[in-house]
């Protein structure tokens, strides 16, 4: 028999970049109900995809299908009741991962005439095909004459970004140019079909996904005046004539769930549904963040966030970071955002890498039944095999040292056009070496990030750790605390990005006041906190030193 959820309840949507997880969480104290986890089909299957090219874009059948399978799983867990009786839904995104929309707030690619066009579907954050065209943004924003657009971003604009992206995309596809009435983030879109309110005229934009990737800031009264989006690409003014001048924080609410959405996912038609926002910064409320705590999201990239008080008077800015917000991520704060554009990809590569002979084999159909069992055992098994060895590789006599760069740079000092490095192999290398020198060239990243934020003078007093990673891999999270000689707590519950939502639908739904009691209210314990060793801190703060090193000669000789 199906157990029936008790109590007020709300529903937090987390869409990463693979899947779509759904989670039922109770308002008194934060407490899971329960939880479903649907991967992207099209995804899953390598459609719409060119690694080789940076090229990563998404359907946006995949997120629609994704949430209503696992609503059904939900639905399977806690029977219909339990459903109907939700209070409040939030959803997150990855970001910026945006879509070309029509009038009526539709992508292009739910129409035949671009139902199979790459650049008519979501274009994915760790999508690095607009380098050109974020460099035109950061040229023009130095020397146009004017206000710096990009002070509040770090400085620097990175080809991860909203408008870099679809300047991409007029650029090589003028049919999507000619069709495309706006541009939607994903974070946007998905509350707004869920409510009816997807028309670009009515759509309320994120606070979080426009100010910290769409250049729009308060002082600016909006976005960047169209004399200066016009010298990125013609026709980004008319896309910026369609955002409106105002956004909204993710405690307020853009709707309510209409019938036939409502019949779908089996809740209540009528149900209070946030403004959406990006994940690691739900996450971060999620992880417990407050001024002092960094809280690092830690999965396929890293985003490492953390907020500060509103100053009254000049707003300090942070040089080279993913932006700072007044209320992206708590409202009434600033929110600032840093992070690893290549996070557990790293390792995801490098297993790639050391596959291949299995995954090639069995794809020409050389490997016999038994073969192709054993070639399967040996993938399984294959992580937790490297990380029991590479735990016992000692860092100071390997001499292996890698850059993390794999996918570029997000910061410090956004740089997609970087790549990563290995150096010092020898014949004697062993494959745990190499893998150790990359979680340690993770670490280091991390590193840079923290020294980065105190050298501008915000505070990083406490680590949590949040996300994929802390919860698969113990040695990750230990190096990553020798390397930076602080300790890490990590969080009791595995979906923290889920509960950050949960959070935030909670505040819409009239449970609670504000995000900070929320979060009071609802905050789980820590699990563990991963103490930095000190003979290692020692060795790291030698091989931090040849990271920088290493580096700067990548990025002067080989950028």
């Amino acid at each position: 028999m199906a157990q029936e959820a008790r109590g007020n309840c709300v529903l937090g949507i987390d869409y990463g970049t693979d899947s779509c997880r759904a989670v039922v969480t109770e308002t008194e104290n934060g407490l899971e109900k329960a939880s479903a986890v649907a991967e992207y089909p099209r995804w899953a299957s390598g459609l719409f995809c060119d690694p080789a090219k940076n090229i990563f874009r998404q359907h946006p059948l995949d997120y629609i299908e994704s949430l209503e399978r696992a609503m059904d799983s939900l639905l399977d867990q806690v029977g219909k009741v339990a459903l109907a009786s939700i209070r409040g839904i939030a959803i997150d995104t990855t970001g910026s991962t945006p879509c070309a929309v029509d009038e009526a707030g539709m992508p292009l690619s739910l129409s035949p005439r671009f139902a199979d066009s790459p650049d008519a579907m979501f274009v994915l954050w760790k999508d690095h095909s607009a380098t050109g065209e974020a460099a035109a943004v950061n040229h023009a924003a130095k020397n146009w004459g004017g206000t710096d657009f990009t002070q509040y971003e770090g400085g620097i604009y990175s080809s991860e970004w909203f408008w870099a992206k679809i300047a991409h995309i007029f650029m090589v596809n003028p049919r999507i140019e000619a069709a495309a009435f706006s541009f939607v983030e994903h974070c946007d879109w998905m509350p707004a079909l869920l409510t009816g309110t997807q028309r670009p005229d009515i759509l309320n934009r994120s606070r979080c996904a426009m100010g910290h990737k769409a250049m729009w800031h308060e002082e600016f009264g909006g976005y960047p005046p169209w004399e200066f989006m016009r010298l990125i690409h013609p026709s980004l003014p008319r896309i910026a004539s369609t955002l409106g001048t105002k956004t909204w924080t993710s405690d307020q609410t853009c709707g309510r769930l209409t019938r036939e959405w409502a019949a779908r996912l089996h809740l209540a038609e009528g149900t209070p549904v946030t403004v959406g926002a990006y994940d690691a910064h739900m996450g971060a409320v999620g992880g417990g963040v407050r001024e002092g705590v960094l809280v690092k999201v830690m999965g396929t990239s890293t985003c490492d966030m953390t907020v500060g008080p509103v100053s009254r008077d000049k707003e300090r800015l942070v040089r080279g970071i993913c932006g700072q917000v007044n209320g992206s991520i708590i409202p009434g704060m600033i929110g600032y955002e840093a992070g690893q554009s290549a996070f557990g990809d790293l390792f995801a590569w490098f297993k790639k890498l050391i596959s291949w002979p299995f995954e090639n084999a069995l794809r020409k159909g050389r490997a016999d039944a038994a073969e192709a069992k054993f070639a399967a055992s040996v993938e399984s098994n294959l992580m937790s095999s490297l990380e029991s060895e590479a735990a016992l590789v000692d860092p100071s006599e390997s001499g292996v040292l890698a850059l993390d760069w794999l996918n570029g740079r997000r910061t410090p000092d956004a740089d997609q056009l970087l790549t990563g490095a290995i150096v010092g192999l020898r014949l004697g290398t062993t494959a745990p070496a190499v893998y150790r020198a990359l979680v340690e060239a993770a670490a280091f990243g991390a590193r840079a990030i923290v020294e980065r934020f105190r050298e501008e003078g915000v505070a990083i007093e406490r680590i949590v750790a949040v996300g994929g990673i802390p919860g698969k891999s113990a040695l990750v999270v230990q190096l990553v605390a020798d390397v930076l000689g602080m300790p890490i707590d990590v969080s009791s519950v595995d979906q923290s990005v889920a509960l950050g939502a949960s959070m935030f639908a909670a505040v819409a739904a009239g449970i609670h006041p504000s995000v900070v009691e929320a979060q009071r209210r609802m905050l789980p314990p820590i699990q563990r906190t991963v103490t930095p060793r000190p003979d290692f801190i020692r060795k790291y703060d030698a091989l931090y030193s040849r990271y920088r090193k290493l580096g700067t000669c990548a990025e002067k000789e080989f950028a």
